[in-house]
């Protein structure tokens, strides 16, 4: 482990270690507030149930006062009546007071304050007729059940608001007693996950005290061998000089060739307007026939032609130039190296033709027992999607296409991919040439602009591997894919 990786570890379980004690303070405060908040909700419904119960038994007191005046006229009674009647407004203004945090409890109190006018309108009536000596007046009102009716209401809604309250009640209390198994829980955790995280500082200082050691051999090592990497660097940088001079060339020559043909026609263009003008531009000058046979020869052939001629060349410039555009950008792309399946990589690849194979009636072998590598997907995909598409579009016309994929290991840094096609094959002479821009071998009768092997080639020099190919005319070819194993190694080695 280097230095630097050594501090961002360490610090990074110190962060951990101070997002576990940061966590147990938070969780530690949220609870605290949570379990606050369940003994404050605890004691509203409390208060809410206190109130309704005491309304419950002050109106159950008005109305035993009241029967017991109206059946012995004895004003004992009254007593208990009128502390009763002067509580009942108290107590219901302190309920509807104590359910306002609760609208769940409060949303009956305007028809308890409904039945509760009515009883006590019914209590007044019959107290004051029996004050009046009318007492079989007073029962009669009293059998009409309309007091009865009103206190089968009153009971029914504070009951309701009583048993809600014991139910809430309950349910908090559930919930506080999880809030605090939740903590215990939580701190328990932490203290599980800090052990580790010390545990591991440990480990790492340890680590690290080896890992110095071995840097220290692994220089020594790297010091014996810094001549022979200085020699393949160089001879790296000399390809890459040759590589350069030979594109160089290769896009000075192609371009060259287009844009000496809108230079010649442009000439054209030029005697063909001068012909046109002779006859245009006569005004009132007497125009011979030839004039008139130049201008129609200029407006027929001479200028469709070298207009359809300039429209060519523009064209194929513009594909030239669209190709080492899609080189150059794919060459500054960055690399994201990554695990990849090759089988799977392969197999979705092949799909992507399959249906082309098999409407000739030809069949994709894969045969690769092979390791992940680490390397840039999409580049491997551009790579194998190339490679492919070429086996199917220069298929031999005679027979089914073929196509075998095979994959070994090569060493313990590379892996080597075969794709043999059982297509149209390579003369010798052509095999280094098809790898160069805009140059194509062999019969010419598919579209293209010669730049697919040569993106291949410049995808798997990027991957830091290479690709040839085996072949012989007529008989297939096979194209070999050297990659490294690990594509974050080279890049790593390429930084030092």
């Amino acid at each position: 482990m280097t230095s630097t990786a050594f501090v961002r570890t360490t610090l990074a379980m110190l962060l951990i270690g101070a997002s576990i004690l940061m966590g147990v303070v938070g969780s530690t405060i949220w609870l605290a507030d949570r379990s606050n908040q369940l003994f404050l909700n605890i004691v509203e419904e409390r208060n809410v149930r206190r109130v309704a119960a005491d309304l419950m038994s002050a109106v159950q007191d008005a109305e035993t006062g009241q029967r017991g005046y109206l059946l012995t006229l004895d004003e004992s009674f009254l007593r208990p009546y009128q502390d009763a009647i002067g509580r009942i407004a108290v107590l219901q203004s302190a309920l509807e007071d104590a359910a306002q945090p609760l609208p769940e409890r409060g949303r009956n109190l305007p028809e308890l304050r409904q039945h509760i006018a009515v009883k006590l309108d019914e209590l007044a009536e019959t107290v004051a007729l029996a004050d009046a000596q009318e007492q079989q007046a007073a029962v009669a009102i009293v059998l009409a059940e309309r007091g009865k009716q009103a206190m089968d209401a009153i009971r029914r809604i504070l009951g309701s608001i009583i048993s809600e309250s014991d139910i809430a009640v309950r349910a908090e209390i559930d919930r506080q007693i999880a809030t605090s198994a939740r903590l215990r829980l939580f701190a328990a955790l932490s203290a599980v996950f800090m052990i580790p995280v010390v545990g591991g500082a440990i480990y790492l200082v340890g680590r690290h005290i080896r890992d110095l050691q071995a840097a220290q051999q692994e220089t020594a090592s790297l010091n014996a061998s810094l001549e022979q990497k200085v020699t393949e660097r160089t001879e790296d940088v000399m390809r890459a000089n040759q590589e350069i001079q030979r594109f160089a060339y290769i896009v000075t020559h192609d371009l060259r060739a287009p844009l000496v043909n809108v230079m010649g026609f442009t000439s054209e263009l030029e005697a063909s307007l001068r012909a046109l003008q002779n006859y245009v531009l006569a005004d009132d000058k007497p125009v011979s026939e030839q004039d008139i046979i130049d201008a129609r020869a200029a407006a027929s052939e001479d200028l469709p032609e070298a207009i359809e001629f300039i429209r060519s060349s523009t064209r194929k410039m513009d594909a030239l130039i669209n190709a080492i555009l899609k080189i150059s950008r794919d060459g500054r792309r960055q690399l994201r190296p990554e695990r990849i399946d090759l089988r799977e990589l392969v197999e979705q690849t092949a799909d992507t033709v399959q249906h082309q194979i098999a409407e000739t009636g030809g069949s994709v072998e894969v045969a690769m027992d092979v390791p992940p590598v680490v390397s840039d997907r999409l580049s491997l995909e551009q790579i194998l999607g190339n490679l492919l598409d070429n086996a199917v579009k220069y298929g031999h016309p005679d027979r089914p296409i073929s196509i075998k994929i095979r994959a070994r290991t090569e060493g313990p840094r590379l892996v080597r991919i075969e794709i043999e096609d059982n297509g149209r094959g390579i003369a010798p002479e052509d095999h280094e040439r098809i790898f160069e821009l805009f140059r194509r071998s062999g019969q010419q009768d598919r579209a293209g602009e010669g730049i697919g092997l040569a993106h291949v080639r410049s995808l798997a020099r990027n991957l830091g591997g290479e690709i040839t190919v085996s072949s012989k005319l007529g008989a297939g070819a096979t194209f070999i894919l050297r990659l490294p194993v690990d594509l974050s190694h080279i890049m790593r080695t390429m930084q030092r």
